[in-house]
């Protein structure tokens, strides 16, 4: 039986300290259970003290044990390790034990402000800061910042990102420290950024962009809890996989108040994990794709009616195809929401029907135009030929137009060149069977942008406390307070007036996916973080730009650079340094300050034997590290290579394709066929960049031979 890792200890000795304020809840709720049904039996007494005496102590009580059911969930978030040896535990209620003593601090309580405010350069008396992930009341991570290292005791163990900083800084000599406090200066400056306007982080792989993006949105939730706690705040990341990972190591923002989102689940509804190949994503994100979806909502229904026949008080009337299309075109001038003016054109309808009546039918038979337009509406084969003609259309329904060739050239006709035409066509086909990419994510908001929605009745809130005819609970003022402030905070499903928006990976992003988070953020400060040097964006310059920029408003800009790598050791930097050195030699890299000696391995096996070896690698580096071993494959070769490792799945392991690689970190790292990365797109030298930096350790890259593979395609 091997030790328990680090991390393993570390969770159980915050599951025994989660485990007692478990205990010490379940208590409280039977003391509380206890005084609330106490306080009914005081009616018994009969007189009007009583009475009073008694709705006091049922108030309170039951307030109590409301409060203590509603925060069962994720009861305690944090812990902190203070200068003077103390250690306080941080949650959603305040809880104390027998003696009075406290178990866990209110987050709202002054002794928990140190939690959301202190940083390494401003520690405020904080060793460590501990942020601890639970489900339901199990305990299943925690993560570490170190933010003072000198003080802290031989003995303390850290784990994440801050344990990287604790191994720099009980490093010997006088440079190391230096170094710490570099770190500790470039992030918190960024963190403590005034909170209006926008603050742009970059820095190289390592340096930290996604920890201060993080802490400060925890930061500005703290100091102005008011704002952005009522507004909002949005954080979103280029992957499913990242969202995750973020989600695990997000300081507690506390009471719902921070929305994860990844650029394929933005809108509601929506939950994209296929990516496009790179020429594709391109396309699909290119700020002309808005142009063509245009064109799309304003075409026919595809198989929809092309005439109208009605037989009326003996007379045929009859609307042709060019007829149709002109009520539809004049009743969707430019820039109207096709959903949105339905009515304009069934009014376009009566128009023409009614003047071919006028034409057509006897005065003497003939009713007035009110009426007329009453009795078509009354018919079946009218109200049929509505819903086929001006059908409530919904963004998959007009992008899964483009699937059909010819309507995709014709929308694209003069906006797009031939060749991208047929590459999008392609793209489009399975659509229908493998569901939208991340890519088309956009589009699909786009179109719910241009089609708009029909005109909705105002929503009527039902009373909470009404049980049936008319008849209501008994509840008191509390009781409705806190009812009235959770239909306050009640937001709908396409919430768009955050008041904080956070984009990780920035450089990205494509430019219609900022015209999506632009809609989000109209309201908001935002944070953006990235790196130039790891775009796999190909497209237009200086169309993402202007999409930026038309996203982030005319607020003023702060920009922060940081430049030390503490992630990676410099073994491993070395290398990933020389690959993007060939696209990019100017580019600004951050400089990597640890050394473990250990030089990445790189191993180059028969193509026949690359599923045992990527086997092997792995299992040795699951033995090798006592945390998290990431394998790295090309986008067309991920699921083959999980299936490799089927008999090694455990938690610890997690097989990503190149694109999900962004913005992750591991303790080991073993790479699988790095050429087959460098071809997969134009940006590919500067994705294998990104997957050569994600190890805190050790990096195995493992290439078939070339000889070899030569060998198989003969």
């Amino acid at each position: 039986m091997t030790d328990a890792t680090t991390l393993d200890q570390e969770i159980a000795a915050e599951q025994r300290h989660v485990d007692r304020v478990y205990a010490r809840l379940a208590q409280l709720r039977q003391d509380a259970v206890r005084a609330e049904r106490d306080g009914y039996r005081l009616a018994r007494v009969g007189n009007v003290g009583a009475l009073v005496e008694r709705d006091a102590m049922v108030f309170h009580a039951a307030r109590r044990r409301h409060l203590l059911d509603a925060e069962h969930e994720g009861l305690v978030f944090g812990r902190l390790d203070l200068r003077d040896g103390a250690v306080l535990h941080v949650g959603r209620l305040g809880v104390r034990g027998e003696r009075a003593e406290p178990l866990l601090i209110d987050w709202r309580a002054p002794a928990a402000a140190a939690f959301y405010q202190a940083t390494p350069a401003r520690p405020r008396g904080v060793v460590r800061r501990r942020t601890i992930q639970s489900r339901g009341e199990r305990v299943t991570g925690v993560s570490d910042d170190l933010l003072d290292p000198a003080a802290a005791p031989a003995g303390m163990r850290v784990v994440g990102d801050g344990a990287l900083l604790a191994t720099l800084a009980r490093a010997k000599g006088r440079g190391m420290r230096d170094i710490v406090a570099t770190i500790q200066q470039e992030q918190d400056q960024a963190i403590r950024s005034p909170a209006a306007g926008v603050t742009i982080v970059s820095g190289g792989p390592g340096t930290g962009k996604t920890a201060v993006a993080l802490h400060r949105a925890a930061y500005l939730l703290y100091s102005d809890r008011s704002r952005f706690a009522g507004g909002g705040i949005l954080v979103v990341g280029p992957t499913g996989v990242f969202v995750e990972y973020i989600a695990a190591v997000l300081p507690a923002l506390g009471e719902e108040s921070a929305t994860l989102r990844s650029l394929g689940s933005l809108p509601p509804g929506v939950w994209a994990t296929r990516t496009d190949p790179a020429a594709v994503a391109v396309l699909k994100g290119s700020l002309r794709m808005r142009r063509v979806l245009e064109r799309a909502v304003r075409d026919a229904v595809p198989d929809g009616p092309t005439e109208l026949r009605l037989l009326y008080r003996g007379q045929l009337l009859r609307l042709r195809g060019p007829e149709l299309d002109g009520i539809r075109a004049r009743a969707l001038p430019r820039g109207a929401r096709r959903n949105e003016v339905r009515r304009a054109g069934i009014d376009g309808l009566f128009e023409a029907l009614w003047a071919q009546a006028r034409q057509l039918v006897a005065p003497a038979r003939l009713p007035g135009q009110a009426e007329f337009e009453d009795e078509l509406s009354d018919r079946d084969d009218f109200r049929d030929f509505l819903r086929a003609w001006w059908p409530r259309l919904l963004p998959r329904h007009v992008l899964g137009w483009l699937a059909r060739p010819d309507r995709l050239r014709r929308y694209a006709r003069g906006v797009l060149d031939p060749a991208e035409i047929t590459v999008l066509a392609d793209a489009f086909g399975d659509l229908a069977d493998n569901g939208p990419t991340i890519a088309d994510v956009a589009l699909l908001d786009e179109l719910d942008e241009l089609l708009g929605r029909p005109p909705q009745p105002r929503r009527r809130h039902r009373d909470p406390f009404q049980v049936t005819g008319g008849v209501r609970e008994v509840t008191t003022f509390a009781d409705r307070d806190r009812a009235a402030r959770a239909a306050a905070r009640e937001r709908p499903a396409d919430y768009r007036e955050y008041a904080h928006v956070v984009v990780d990976e920035a450089q990205d992003v494509s430019p219609m996916q900022w015209r999506m988070i632009g809609r989000r953020g109209r309201l908001a400060s935002w944070t953006v973080v990235g790196d130039p040097a790891q775009t796999a964006w190909t497209g237009n310059p200086a169309e993402l730009a202007q999409a930026r920029d038309r996203a982030l408003g005319r607020r003023p800009r702060r920009e922060f650079q940081l430049t030390t790598n503490y992630r990676n050791p410099a073994e491993i930097f070395e290398l990933a340094a020389e690959v993007i050195r060939e696209v990019a030699p100017d580019a600004p890299l951050p400089t990597a300050v640890r050394s473990t000696g250990v030089a990445p391995r790189r191993d180059r096996v028969a193509a026949a034997v690359l599923p045992a070896a990527v086997r092997t690698a792995t299992a040795e580096m699951l033995a090798a590290v006592e945390g998290t071993v990431g394998v790295i494959a090309a986008v067309a070769r991920r699921d083959e290579v999980a299936g490799w490792l089927g008999e090694l799945a455990t938690s610890r392991l997690q097989v990503v394709s190149s694109l999900q690689a962004k913005g992750m970190e591991y303790d080991a790292v073993v790479l699988v066929a790095s050429e087959e990365i460098r071809a997969e797109s134009e940006a590919g030298v500067r994705t294998l960049y990104v997957a050569l930096s994600r190890a805190t350790q050790r990096l195995v890259t493992i290439d078939p031979d070339p000889e070899s593979i030569a060998h198989i395609a003969m």
